[in-house]
């Protein structure tokens, strides 16, 4: 249908444009066709070199008045394939140009001898005009009364086609505003939708929160509590891969009237280094000082210790303020200590023994209580 309204208009436009007045007129009117949406001007394509090849040989004959400005060539370009109006314009005046610039080449005209006019409805081609008088012209007899007619109503018609062209490309246009904002619409909420998801996915689960690390906290090393021996610590994360702890120990029995005798102070400060996306696993190095007192038998001893190694563990999660700490120190101790015996309630000395001790050197099951 938009073929056959192109070759309707292509044909009746040249009539409205310049109406014949004689028989010696009929070449007077030459259109060029182009591809849709195509700024190019195929020559062989679809009459166009035939139709050129009439414009030169009318071109040639009447060059003198052409150059001398009497006789100007009016080219009106038209172009009704693209989306908006000021494309269609654009493309009208290449088109427009690019049959001036053929014939400029092939005939040796200038720009100066053309009248430019370019259109945006009707279809895509181009029309040359050049209004050459018979000389015969005058001896014709004027159009009778049907001719007239005929003429008019071929105007009208051409004029209607026109017109619900201009509707249709209206409603085109419309058509593709509408589904285009909708198409706007529709990315903007899915778009919004992609935002929002992530926020309410890493709000939800608890797990992320264990990520986030303390930075002050008090420990208690639950194993040494089970043997009587009160523990307690401290722990500053520097960073969230970096701490240092401080735990201390200390413990004072007595019993079968002081002959039998378990005492010890500890102080054991030591450093880590936190891994892995939630800062569970962690290795580090201990330092241990001390002295002990131990009468479990006939002979006790007395005597300073200190030693340190490498330790390794993993804090599990409780809440978002308790976390157990399974720890294990391997490494080395020294002690120098002094044996005795105790004779009618005096302590006797009854020797000195030094000792080292490649191995475990300690060990915990401690409670962290997370304060800030």
């Amino acid at each position: 249908m938009n073929g056959l309204k192109t070759w309707i208009t292509a044909a009746l436009l040249p009539l409205l444009l310049h109406p014949a007045g004689a028989q010696g007129q009929a070449d007077t009117t030459w259109t060029f066709r182009f591809v849709p949406e195509d700024d190019m001007f195929y020559v062989p394509w679809n009459g166009n070199g035939l139709e050129l090849a009439r414009l030169q040989d009318c071109v040639e004959s009447n060059m003198q008045d052409i150059l001398g400005g009497s006789l100007p060539l009016y080219v009106d370009g038209w172009c009704s394939s693209l989306d908006s109006e000021k494309e269609n314009m654009r493309m009208a005046a290449i088109r427009s140009n690019r049959v001036k610039s053929e014939l400029i080449v092939r005939c040796g005209i200038k720009e100066e001898c053309f009248i430019t006019r370019n259109h945006t409805s009707d279809g895509d081609f181009v029309i040359v005009r050049l209004t050459v008088h018979a000389p015969e012209a005058s001896a014709v007899e004027p159009e009778g009364p049907g001719n007239a007619e005929e003429e008019r109503l071929a105007a009208g018609r051409a004029e209607q086609e026109r017109k619900a062209a201009e509707e249709r490309r209206k409603a085109e246009e419309a058509h593709r505003a509408a589904g285009k904002e909708e198409a706007d619409r529709l990315a903007k909420e899915q778009a919004a939708r992609q935002t929002e998801q992530p926020q309410e996915i890493t709000a939800t689960p608890s797990e992320s929160q264990s990520s986030i690390p303390y930075h002050f906290a008090l420990r208690a090393n639950l194993l040494r509590w089970a043997t009587l021996t009160p523990d307690v610590g401290i722990e500053w994360r520097i960073t969230p891969s970096v701490g240092i702890a401080v735990n201390g120990s200390w413990t004072s029995w007595s019993w079968n009237d002081k002959d039998r005798r378990y005492a010890l102070w500890e102080v054991a400060p030591e450093v880590r280094y936190y891994m892995g996306e939630k800062k569970a696993w962690y290795v580090g190095a201990m330092f241990k000082a001390g002295q002990f007192n131990y009468k479990l038998s006939e002979t006790g001893k007395q005597g300073d210790l200190m030693g340190g190694g490498i330790t390794g563990g993993y804090q599990l999660r409780l809440s978002d303020a308790l976390s157990l700490d399974f720890n294990v120190a391997v490494g080395c101790l020294h002690a120098d200590c002094e044996k005795y015996e105790v004779i009618d309630g005096v302590r006797v000395r009854a020797g000195r023994e030094t000792k080292n001790w490649w191995g475990p050197v300690n060990a915990g099951v401690t409670l962290v209580w997370k304060l800030f």
